[in-house]
């Protein structure tokens, strides 16, 4: 059914006004067009008023001409509708307004798609709060401190908020202010408020924020997309040799032998820095630090710790955590556990509770069972 009847069981529509120009944000692409987290930033907003499946039409208003460009790059879907916006934005409003009217909605959202971090819980909210309101629209508590310019007054922030978009609206409300209308309105909520209309607010989110200026996509990106991630694991293994100690994780434990070894030989950091600069495609330790080359020997493996680690963050990444497993017979690891989770915590600057040390034997099995060696294996998630 891809008529007029169709939507006589629905009772919500969508406005998304991607009319702007966005000249504060520079550059020659209006803002809506930008690709934000693989695509474009209205696409954002459209995708997830079609996914909650509350919406019987959505008009989406653009820049006059750019109709087709604007079609080719939706989803192909029977109940988007895209029309010319005016001058203004109110002028864009009203213009989607009246390509829905014809449908018969009784309640219907208004939307900037220059706010892309739109989700299908703050739709449910807002529709939800049409049933007791006229009018309703997600609002933040305002946090900073507030000053007037030039003469740099303070400002009370009691009974502040920051409205954002999309707004509800019962339709009969929303029409009669639109016809009514004289001048412009800071926003949509302002036009009804005018008539008495009884306005709720629903809990407002960061997600929500309005791209305006130039920093701003990074910003709206990394709240929309979440942080990147990659995981990365390691092995290292070193075989006993005649001494008094082992190096573990940066600590000296007791014992009847040492770790045979071009540095220090300790397998639990050799271990992470390979999980590290596996998570990164950089290769392994021996590609950064060659065994061949005399300046590593008896080297101490915090430096190659903590040189994966500014690889790491040279590359936009932060350590989220660590996880590291001793196998080895003999020394016991658990008397030392705790020292090896807050050394390795203060070698890459990270809390404590983000590294995790870990020791098992090999019931004695394999090279390790037969008290040959240690090994160790590690694996790392990095997160921007």
């Amino acid at each position: 059914m891809h008529n007029q009847e169709a939507f006589l069981g629905f009772k919500a529509a969508g406005v998304v006004v991607a009319g702007g120009s966005g000249n504060r944000l520079g550059g020659a692409t209006p803002k809506q067009f930008l690709v934000l987290a693989g695509k474009p930033m209205l696409l954002w907003s459209i995708e997830t008023m079609l996914r909650c499946n509350k919406l019987a039409a959505i008009a989406v208003v653009v820049p006059a001409g750019e109709e087709n460009r604007v079609r080719a790059l939706l989803p192909h879907a029977w109940n988007i509708h895209v029309v010319a916006g005016g001058a203004s934005r109110t002028d864009s409003v009203r213009a989607g307004l009246a390509v829905l009217e014809p449908m018969l909605p009784d309640r219907v959202l208004i939307h900037d798609a220059a706010r892309p971090g739109l989700s299908p819980a703050v739709i449910d909210e807002l529709l939800a709060a049409l049933n007791e309101a006229d009018a309703a629209a997600p609002a933040l508590p305002v946090a900073d401190a507030l000053k007037t310019t030039p003469t740099v007054s303070s400002v009370s922030r009691d009974g502040l908020v920051r409205v954002q978009t999309p707004q509800a609206f019962r339709w009969n409300a929303i029409a009669r202010a639109y016809a009514s209308i004289i001048d412009p309105a800071v926003d949509d909520l302002a036009l009804v408020e005018a008539a008495g209309a009884r306005i709720a607010l629903t809990p407002g989110r960061h997600e929500l924020m309005k791209v305006t200026y130039a920093e701003d996509l990074a910003v709206a990106e990394k709240l929309i997309a979440g942080p990147t991630v990659r995981v990365g694991s390691g092995f290292d293994v070193h075989g006993f040799e005649p001494g008094d100690a082992v190096i573990l994780c940066g600590v000296r434990i007791p014992h009847t032998k040492k770790l045979e070894g071009h540095s220090d030989a300790d397998a639990g950091w050799h271990a992470l820095t390979d999980a590290i600069l596996g998570a990164l495609a950089l290769g392994d330790i021996g590609d950064h630090f060659p065994p061949s080359d005399p300046q590593w020997k008896g080297a101490a493996s915090i430096k190659f710790l903590q040189h994966a680690v500014k690889l790491a963050h040279d590359r936009g990444y932060r350590i989220a955590n660590a996880d590291i497993t001793i196998l080895a017979e003999r020394p016991k690891i658990s008397p030392h556990r705790e020292a090896m989770r807050a050394a390795t915590a203060d070698a890459m600057n990270v809390p404590i509770d983000a590294v995790s040390v870990k020791a098992t034997t090999t019931e004695k099995l394999g090279f390790v069972g037969r008290e040959e060696g240690i090994a160790a294996q590690a694996s790392v998630l990095l997160s921007t």
